[in-house]
């Protein structure tokens, strides 16, 4: 470990250290309901503190080690009305509840098949509706959860709108399952989720639950370094409506109008409508995105109906290829090295040498964009019988389609399966075109769940069918000379297919009033199909079926109210994606890959203060990686090495230091390596791929170090917070090259936010963000093409800056 990390290092642990004062009283009672029924698993938190319990299989609670003072206590339990009640403790009480049943289900519901509680034996981090909307001036939602541990985000316009993406414990948005109420969001061919196609949809997100490793089953593309489960907003009982605005560096602009109806007679309407623009810190890395949401529902006290509709329409500028390690470093040399390896054009270069360093963009075509819409159908129906089991079904329909255009100055003709153009004495083989690459895909399905809980037992009982279609197809747009070629021709055609279903059963078993036992099983299938001719008029038609077993077990051991610990161990299993069947070395075909994982946590929970520690260890079987190679057609190669694996420690922690000042950060130190990796580097002298055997090797783009801080002050409607992030050092492919690396940063922001209560308005909320505010220069994504020429090896690469000091301010109206 270098000076520097050890330097990070200290600096976030020694934030760690923090007084902790210890009085005598206690707070203790039951949970039941109006029958007096005890609610085992309802939950017990005090408001303000980081306290907060479950009721045991007869219903009791307790907390000990109380100063006097006064307290809020907040308890809740699925399908009862939540209860608060004050507290003057200046004596050890008995409190009891006694709950309601509620007038609605809640929407919760629809999330609880696959959430982890405090009882499951589950790392995670739960992010507020509160928290979001503290940073929400317009990014997207990766950049707003890159305070959680182990997450590191990069945007491609580097201001955090448009293309996002990020990474947990280095994990890349494939091998991460997203849900949202319980359906996957996931593309069933690629596994990744693109953020663009729903921008602003934290303003109707309720709440975000990140589980880190393989988490509890779900539907949908197998968690592989995490799963994101995302619960819309709850229905509310009283109308309202929402006005927000925000403006910022970059001609960054948002406006989100949201109006409900509140509940009448049982039924309720809500609705979003969001703008979001900006130019982007690249040079012409534009976004123009649109979206709406609405939702009208019925909700009885144990059946409930909702449909919902979710609307995603966006147009962005290209900036997809980074900027040149070379222009970053003005390299002059190097930059004509492009032109002259005919790698790029004369005129590339030529532009490339008169842009800005860290803003520069190859693409000067004036629609050289990207458009997609995207719209979500989704019906609900929810049912709590009388012996409080709960059933919850959802049928879902998305449609997608879009294109993005490019312009390809003096191109092959037989690379459209065109043949050589004779004019006269003339043949061409090569003319300008503008193409666009079109997907249109149909994804539908069914998800659903039965649990129950009584004393002893919280079972849950679940599953779902899903079905992708979608078609990929190129087209000519213009030429400049045309020949037999017509506008709106297609040069390649083909579809891909996708079923998927999966069955699980999972329960946690309290074997006393300490401990329990989990137990997670589940059986995923597969079958997917691809046929027809790809970009490169390739045939590319085949076929995979997979069956997986992911089971997952765990202990947890409650050592009292303050004190806990848990171990666990799944398995999980994932099947190659369309890139890694079609982008494959002529003869092999990638397998799917496993991963078997072993996590252990000890939670530390005071009224002021919360501490806890994971050390895990993610053992990988057959994971796919790439190899610095190409395909004959230029395509990155990837495949299956035989071991590899993730280790280290999640150090999480947080004070109120006193009641207007707290403090919470995060610590992850990790070892990613290659048991045994080979590299295959292009050879341009002899053809094919030139092997280096490099033995244990780093995984790319798994920083051995993050963390995250954040001083707040809150008093009067007044909040400052201090935000600070750091990142290690990344690799950017898997040779462990210096040269190939991105370097470790830091940055730091500043949230300012008020917030009164005007007499027009329920509420007003003004926010400013300023983002790096030390102006830090760094790039936080990056990729590599390799290749050896005159017996010397080269690089062709992208990185991407990410944007100096700038800032966003909000003003939000609640009525």
């Amino acid at each position: 470990m270098n000076c520097v990390l050890r330097r990070a290092t200290v600096l976030i642990l020694l934030q760690f250290v923090c007084f902790i004062g210890f009085s005598q009283l206690t707070l203790s009672g039951k949970v039941t309901d109006k029958a007096g029924k005890a609610l085992p698993g309802a939950t017990i938190a005090v408001k303000g503190t980081y306290l907060g319990t479950v009721a045991s299989s007869n219903g009791t609670y307790k907390f000990q080690n109380l100063k006097e003072g006064d307290y809020k206590l907040v308890v809740s339990f699925l399908g009862y009305q939540t209860t608060q009640r004050e507290v003057k403790l200046n004596k050890s009480e008995e409190i009891d509840f006694n709950l309601e049943s509620s007038a609605i289900m809640a929407n919760e519901v629809l999330v609880a098949a696959t959430r982890a509680d405090s009882k499951t034996p589950v790392v995670l981090t739960n992010v507020s509706k509160e928290e979001l909307s503290e940073r929400n001036l317009g990014q997207d939602i990766p950049m707003l959860l890159s305070l959680t541990p182990s997450f590191v985000t990069s945007s491609d316009a580097g201001a955090g709108v448009g293309y996002t993406g990020f990474r947990i414990r280095g994990s890349d948005a494939n091998r991460i399952n997203v849900t949202v109420d319980g359906i996957p969001l996931n593309d069933s061919e690629s596994h990744g989720v693109y953020w663009v196609n729903m921008p602003d949809f934290a303003s109707s997100v309720d709440n975000i639950q990140i589980q880190r490793g393989v988490g509890t089953s779900t539907s949908g593309a197998g968690a592989f370094g995490a799963s994101i489960n995302m619960q819309t907003q709850n229905v509310n009982a009283q109308p309202y409506a929402e006005i927000s605005s925000s403006a910022g560096s970059f001609n960054t602009f948002k406006n989100t109008v949201k109006l409900g109806t509140g509940l009448k007679k049982g039924f309720a309407f809500d609705m979003r409508l969001s703008k979001i623009t900006s130019d982007g810190y690249i040079d012409r890395a534009s976004s123009d995105l649109q979206s709406a949401y609405f939702s009208a529902g019925y909700y009885g006290d144990r059946t409930s109906v909702k449909a919902s509709v979710i609307i995603g329409k966006e147009k962005t500028y290209q900036a997809w290829n980074g900027v040149p390690k070379v222009r970053l470093e003005n390299d002059e040399e190097g930059m004509q090295r492009y032109a002259d390896h005919g790698l790029v054009s004369q005129e590339v270069v030529d532009q490339m040498k008169a842009s800005d360093s860290r803003t520069y963009n190859q693409y000067t075509y004036k629609n050289e964009t990207d458009n997609y819409w995207q719209k979500h159908y989704r019906l609900f129906l929810t049912h709590l019988f009388k012996d409080n089991t709960k059933f919850n079904i959802a049928f879902h329909y998305t449609q997608g389609e879009g294109y993005y255009e490019q312009f390809k100055k003096n191109d092959k003709l037989e690379k459209y399966g065109l043949a050589p153009i004779v004019i006269g004495s003339e043949t061409i083989e090569k003319t300008d075109i503008i193409r666009r690459k079109w997907l249109d895909n149909d994804f539908y399905g069914t998800v659903f769940s039965f649990s129950k809980k009584t004393d002893i037992l919280d079972l849950v009982a679940g599953g779902g069918w899903n079905k992708y279609d979608g078609d990929h197809f190129g087209e000519i747009r213009w030429m400049k000379n045309a020949g037999d070629a017509f506008l709106g021709d297609k040069y390649y055609d083909n579809n891909g297919t996708k079923e998927e279903y999966n069955v699980y059963v999972k329960g946690n078993f309290a074997i006393d009033n300490h401990l329990s036992l989990y137990a997670d099983m589940q059986i995923r299938g597969i079958d997917y199909k691809i046929k027809g001719i790809d970009s490169d008029l390739r045939d590319i038609t085949q076929k995979h079926d997979f069956l997986f077993f992911n089971p997952k077990l765990g202990l947890n051991y409650e050592i009292n109210e303050n004190h806990r610990l848990f171990v666990s161990f799944s398995v999980a299993n994932r099947e190659p994606n369309r890139s890694n069947y079609i982008d494959i070395e002529e003869g092999k075909v990638p397998t799917s890959e496993r991963l078997f994982d072993y996590e252990l946590t000890y939670k530390l929970t005071k009224a002021n203060f919360l501490f806890e520690a994971n050390l895990f260890y993610m053992d990988y079987k057959d994971q796919l990686v790439v190899t610095g190679g190409v395909n004959d057609v230029g395509s990155a190669l990837m495949m299956n090495v035989d071991k590899s694996y993730r280790r280290g420690i999640e150090l999480s922690a947080a004070t109120n230091i006193t009641k207007s000042i707290s403090w919470k950060g995060n610590l992850s130190l990790s070892e990613n390596k290659i048991k045994n990796f080979t590299e295959g580097v292009e050879n341009w002298d002899e053809g094919g791929n030139t092997l280096f055997d490099l033995g244990k090797s780093n995984i790319a783009f798994s920083p051995n170090v993050t963390a995250n801080s954040v001083f707040s002050y809150n008093k009067s409607g007044f909040g400052v917070q201090l935000i600070s992030q750091y990142v290690g050092k990344q690799y950017i492919d898997n040779s462990s090259n210096n040269d190939r690396s991105l370097d470790a940063y830091t940055v730091s922001n500043m949230n300012f936010s008020y917030e009164f209560k005007p007499k027009f308005a329920e509420s007003l909320r003004f926010n400013v963000l300023v983002n790096n505010m030390f102006n830090a220069e760094y790039e936080s994504n990056a990729w590599v093409y390799s290749y050896i020429v005159g017996g010397e090896r080269f690089a062709m690469d992208g990185y991407f800056p990410q944007a100096g000091t700038n800032f966003l301010a909000g003003v939000t109206v609640r009525f």
